[in-house]
């Protein structure tokens, strides 16, 4: 089936229906002749079917194993690889065209989702950073299918030390945190607005040249009361000192890696590993930062290579990896250099998967319906790709298709 021919029938099949309550429960959608990966570690289905009903998956397995039901609608996957919906673990909504996001149209929001996060497979997300009050208008109107994207959560604006705003984040000040009592109670405050989760920076550039590490009983301060609610906190680190106080200060997830603190020593990645500290590694927002400031080659490669080094080594102690690239920040929004960046490092194509699928899921807490897997009777998200990941990891960024709770959200 050609991809013209695709995208006709995904769309025929799946997206005249988003944004009209639930999915009609008799439905079937029989995706048919894809190579499936159930899950990063399992086995791949050569030739499989996948059959979608009322928002979930009804079956899993080979063309012998399930029957296709009578009238189901039929979608040809011949030659494309079929995994589970992507997370992107650290995204931003704060570029201009995102402001009032109640009332844009929904056709731009729409398009605007597709360019930056749908259109690579993306049916989850998690902001890291921005207006809490439009994110979550955002966020409703996807919720509410007004909005054709992926499923949002978000942090709000991120916490820093006192007097040490990024000075190349945000043109406006982001809220300080200047004692333990209060980081408590702007956490709480915070928490009951509807945020999903806590950003903290540990370490913030308050200049070019000054980093300003977040005191330790304040980091201690706002992770517990975080944790208090049952919600995650992420942390900036920026250097050493910023990456010990989230260390040391019981942050769940760096948000980056921090190559200006050079290589990770044994005893700090032994430190991370006990304390189950994910990261983000965010690898690709290096080149394109150092470029933005006029950085030459040397120095680019340099930095990468210090970045890829420190998730390697983290990698090798077995440290949950989880996908993200910063996107909305970082205005180059394809992924593919990240993959290829992550290959370098040492992370193998299933590997790579889990840090967009089972990780994430598991870590941000709704594996009870999200599981980051094919499962029957679990969320129909998936994306179909052009291609075959497990030979070159490209693959993941070449995205024919995406459904999120059984309807598409991409089609090409």
């Amino acid at each position: 089936m050609s991809g013209l021919t695709f995208g006709l029938l995904i769309s025929a099949c799946t997206l005249q229906s988003v944004g009209q309550g639930a999915p009609d429960s008799t439905e079937v959608l029989a995706l048919v002749g894809a190579r499936i990966y159930a899950s990063p570690g399992a086995t791949p289905i050569s030739a499989g079917v996948v059959l979608v009903q009322g928002g979930l998956i009804r079956a899993i397995g080979t063309r012998q194993a399930v029957p296709i039901p009578a009238g189901a609608k039929l979608l040809d996957c011949s030659g494309t690889t079929i995994v589970a919906g992507f997370w992107n673990s650290h995204v931003h909504f704060t570029e201009p065209h995102w402001e009032r996001a109640d009332t844009l149209p929904a056709a731009v929001l729409t398009e605007q989702l597709r360019a930056m996060l749908t259109r690579y497979g993306f049916v989850r997300v998690l902001d890291t950073g921005s207006l809490l009050a439009n994110t979550l208008a955002l966020r409703r109107r996807v919720g509410e299918g007004e909005v054709i994207g992926p499923e949002i959560l978000t942090t709000g604006s991120g916490f820093v030390p006192e007097h040490a705003s990024p000075f190349d984040i945000l043109p406006d000040s982001l809220p300080e945190l200047r004692s333990a009592e209060e980081a408590r109670a702007k956490v709480a405050s915070r928490l009951r607005e509807g945020a999903d989760a806590i950003k903290l920076f540990t370490g913030s550039s308050a200049s070019p040249t000054t980093l300003v590490p977040m005191p330790l009983a304040i980091v201690r301060a706002a992770a517990a009361e975080a944790h208090r609610y049952k919600k995650l906190v992420l942390a900036h680190p920026g250097n050493t000192a910023g990456l010990e106080a989230a260390l040391e200060g019981g942050v769940d997830i760096l948000a980056h890696t921090s190559p200006e603190g050079g290589l990770w020593p044994a005893r700090r990645l032994e430190q991370m590993k006990q304390a189950r500290l994910g990261l983000i590694p965010t690898l690709k927002l290096w080149v394109f930062e150092l470029r933005r400031r006029g950085a030459d080659s040397l120095s680019i490669e340099r930095f990468r290579g210090i970045a890829i080094a420190q998730l390697r080594s983290y990698l090798e102690r077995g440290g949950e990896i989880l996908f993200g690239t910063d996107v909305g920040y970082m205005t180059d929004y394809d992924p593919t250099d990240e993959y290829l960046y992550m290959e370098q490092a040492g992370m193998s194509f299933q590997q790579i998967l889990a840090a967009l699928t089972t990780s994430p899921a598991s870590r941000f807490g709704i594996s009870g319906r999200v599981t980051g897997r094919l499962e029957v009777g679990k969320e129909a998200d998936l994306v179909i790709l052009d291609g075959h990941p497990e030979r070159d990891v490209r693959a993941l960024a070449q995205v024919r298709g995406v459904l999120r709770r059984g309807r598409a959200i991409f089609a090409r």
